[in-house]
C-alpha cells in the first residue's frame, strides 16, 4: 500500500490539469447544446425572441463552443487562443439571453454561457503560467 510518496505529486498535478481540461470540454459541450436549443426555442417563440442579433450571437456561441471543445479534445496547442475567443462569445451570448426577461430557457442558457466563459477564461490564461 505504501508506495513512494514523491512520485505522486507530479502525477497529481497532471491529473488536476486533466480534470480542468475535462471540465472545460464539458462546459463547452453543454453550452453548445444550450445555445443550439435556445436558437430553436427563440425561432419557435418568434417575436422579439427571433431577433437576428439574439439568434446570431447564440449561433456564434454554439459554434465556437463546439470548436473550442474539438481543439481541446485533439490536444491542439492552439486551444488557449480558441478558448479566449470562446469566453468572449459566451459573455456576449449570456448578455443577450439575459436581455430577454421571463424566459426560463434563455435564463438557463445564460447560466451555461457564464459557466463556460469562466472555464474558458481559465484555460486561455493557463498558457505560460506553469511556472508559478
Amino acid at each position: 500500500m505504501a508506495h513512494g510518496h514523491h512520485e505522486h505529486t507530479h502525477e497529481h498535478e497532471h491529473e488536476h490539469e486533466h480534470d480542468e481540461l475535462q471540465s472545460c470540454i464539458e462546459a463547452c459541450l453543454n453550452c453548445h447544446a444550450a445555445c443550439t436549443m435556445a436558437v430553436q426555442h427563440c425561432l419557435s417563440e418568434g417575436g422579439e425572441k427571433a431577433d437576428i442579433d439574439l439568434v446570431g450571437v447564440l449561433l456564434d456561441c454554439a459554434e465556437i463552443c463546439q470548436t473550442s471543445a474539438n481543439f481541446m479534445l485533439r490536444g491542439s496547442p492552439y486551444h488557449p487562443a480558441v478558448c479566449g475567443a470562446c469566453a468572449e462569445l459566451c459573455r456576449a451570448a449570456e448578455e443577450a439571453c439575459r436581455s430577454v426577461s421571463d424566459d426560463e430557457q434563455l435564463t438557463e442558457c445564460a447560466e451555461m454561457c457564464a459557466s463556460c466563459a469562466e472555464h474558458c477564461d481559465h484555460m486561455a490564461s493557463e498558457e505560460g503560467e506553469d511556472e508559478e
